[in-house]
């Protein structure tokens, strides 16, 4: 189903579970997964299993130990555009533009909008009881204007993502589709084949399509957001990925692209990300890519977001393990609502590839893969490539369900049940010959809008980096978790080195270089403080709202539930490690464990309690990593101690 709730379900247990073997050895977060069968690590994958129904594939993978009627059905996940309506089909609806029908459109529209955080897929040619319309051409092109109109009577465009006409005969498209499978696929000719002698050309056709009601925001406050982390081992292609999709100009196979993301001098030299660098992509109202060049030059963020209605921000992070410690921050602080993936067809899951596919799954974020430089590796390295990581995909510590995405309606399909956290895109693109960059753009262009943040709560607010800025004075940067933060509102700000908070002034908001008078929950902004000195803050603090009872104070001492992934000895007591929590990242050391010897090995699963050298801000129910180097353990926090 395409689904409009995009929450996604907390982790409710890390029970380890048997160890699996394996040929190679365990060295990365990935094969400590797969090696501890993390099969409970998000509560949002079922544990039915059955034998998988046969598809097409080019967009599905067989995968076994799951039933793929389990997967929800692309096209009911339009149910919610026919479910205020009873009295009048849909059909008569889209073909009968009377007032009141225009007005009962409008509201339906303006309600999946809403739903949607302003945008929403809409599908024509599908009745509300799910039987097709039949729409013959004229028919179509008159929906498609009713819809059209009632969409801009609620101020909002449409864009056709994918038409298809359908009803030729059932028999035909089997045929062809059993004709293209492997032998030893199971049998899909359910429907007798047409026979030679009919004329398919007679038989008459359908239309019906799959489009995007995006709303045009009045002001950039109301502009929507989506932010990807870009992960991969080393070489992978991800800093030229995103110079290609956010410059508009493809890369010339020595690095060309990717030069103008760089943020410092050895970057450039070694073409190596080192820091977290950020990119955006906009899409306007009618879902075409904002131009990202202006009079010859690139153009400035300000201008992009100006005439966008939906901004994706990319956090572009390092792939050498030298700098692990950053791509972690950025996965816990920078909160991505996705993680695309970067594998290099060429070198395949090498390196970091499956430490970074196991931070996502630990930290519940949806993964879609993209396998880049197809255009200069040999057929049979790219077959064993995509060999390799179905397997790992499918593996017990993963269990999605790898989707290979290779037409317009894929993406359409994909991206609906994308959040359901079973399902993996697969992209396979070139960043010099511009092959499946489309495919690409348009899956990132219909991905929906995270709806795990609510604007209602007290307001929350992560410091992932500060400044000094020359007549502005300090600087923060970060996310809103919570609520809605106004220019000139009070909130807390801390804890500071004895866990106290004190309160401060928001003179000033920015989203995207652009100033704008509020921040609500899910948007990244940077906020100008009165009169407080940058050297007092550092990142991992956090701003709360002043109303907040009792008084807000920093913790030293929590109890987690963690699981440990993978260590070559024991974990006791005064073991240290350093730790990460959203946006905390410091040392913390085990104080006390409810095991009756007070060791913890590989696989074990345990009440630890943590100290922490310094204050921190912690909820109940946050994710955590602790890692000694690469990662050991995973969790979640049970209880403020102290």
């Amino acid at each position: 189903m395409l689904k409009k709730d995009g929450n996604r379900s907390a982790e409710d247990s890390l029970q380890p579970s048997t160890v699996s073997t394996s040929t190679t050895s365990v060295d990365s977060l990935g094969d400590k997964l797969n090696a501890i069968n993390l099969s409970a690590t998000a509560s949002s994958l079922p544990s039915k299993g059955a034998t998988a129904t046969t598809t097409t594939p080019s967009a599905v993978a067989p995968i076994d130990d799951f039933d793929m009627n389990d997967m929800d059905d692309p096209l009911a996940g339009f149910e919610a555009q026919r479910s205020g309506i009873k009295d009048i089909s849909l059909k008569e609806q889209f073909l009968n533009p009377t007032d009141a029908n225009i007005e009962s459109l409008q509201t339906l529209l303006a309600a999946r909008i809403r739903e949607g955080s302003g945008e929403t897929l809409f599908e024509i040619g599908v009745e509300e009881d799910g039987a097709p319309m039949k729409l013959s051409d004229a028919e179509y092109a008159t929906a498609l204007s009713t819809v059209k109109a009632a969409a801009a009577a609620v101020g909002a465009e449409v864009a056709i993502m994918h038409e298809k006409n359908a009803g030729l005969s059932t028999g035909a498209p089997v045929a062809l589709e059993a004709k293209d499978k492997d032998k030893d696929t199971a049998d899909v000719s359910l429907e007798p084949p047409i026979a030679p002698s009919v004329d398919v050309t007679d038989q008459p056709t359908y239309k019906s399509s799959y489009i995007m009601i995006r709303k045009t925001p009045k002001s950039v406050d109301e502009l929507l957001e989506l932010r990807v982390a870009v992960v991969g081992n080393v070489d992978a292609g991800k800093s030229t990925l995103l110079g290609v999709l956010t410059k508009g100009v493809l890369d010339d196979g020595r690095g060309k692209a990717r030069v103008n993301l760089f943020r410092h001098k050895h970057e450039i030299d070694s073409g190596r990300t080192s820091s977290v660098g950020m990119e955006i992509l906009g899409f306007d109202a009618k879902s075409v890519p904002v131009p990202t060049m202006s009079h010859g030059r690139n153009a400035p963020w300000d201008e992009i977001c100006g005439k966008a209605a939906k901004v994706l921000s990319f956090i572009d992070l390092a792939g050498h393990e030298r700098y692990l410690k950053t791509t972690v921050f950025g996965m816990t602080g920078c909160a991505p609502d996705f993680v695309m993936l970067m594998i290099g067809s060429n070198a395949g899951i090498v390196g970091m590839t499956k430490e970074h596919l196991g931070l996502s799954l630990a930290l519940g974020v949806p993964v879609l893969v993209v396998i880049t430089k197809i255009d200069m590796c040999p057929p049979n390295v790219l077959e064993n490539t995509i060999k390799q990581l179905t397997k790992i995909l499918k593996s017990a510590g993963c269990r999605k369900i790898p989707m290979f995405v290779k037409s317009p309606e894929d993406v359409v399909v994909t991206a609906g049940n994308f959040v359901s956290d079973r399902i993996c895109p697969i992209f396979q693109v070139s960043n010099v010959t511009g092959e499946g960059l489309d495919l690409l753009k348009n899956f990132l262009n219909v991905l929906p809008i995270s709806q795990k943040y609510n604007r209602d709560e007290p307001v929350e607010y992560q410091i992932t980096d500060t400044f000094s800025v020359p007549f502005v004075g300090t600087v923060v940067s970060g996310v809103v978790m919570n609520g809605i933060v106004h220019a000139g509102d009070q909130l807390y700000l801390g804890p500071d080195g004895n866990g106290a908070f004190q309160m401060v002034t928001v003179k000033s908001i920015q989203r995207k270089r652009l100033n704008v008078p509020l921040a609500c929950a899910g948007q990244s902004a940077s906020f100008g403080l009165k009169k407080i000195r940058r050297s007092t803050i550092r990142k991992g603090m956090v701003m709360l709202d002043k109303e907040t009872t009792p008084p807000p104070r920093g913790c030293r001492e929590f109890e987690a539930e963690i699981l440990v992934l993978y260590h070559s000895t024991t974990i006791g007591h005064k073991y240290q490690a350093m730790l990460h929590c959203g946006a905390v990242r410091q040392t913390a050391r085990v104080l006390a464990m409810d095991k009756p010897d007070q060791i913890l090995r590989t696989g074990d699963r345990a009440t630890v309690r943590f100290q922490f050298l310094q204050p921190a801000y912690l909820k109940v129910g946050a994710r955590l990593i602790f890692r000694e180097g690469r990662t050991k353990g995973i969790g979640k926090v049970s209880k403020i101690v102290a």
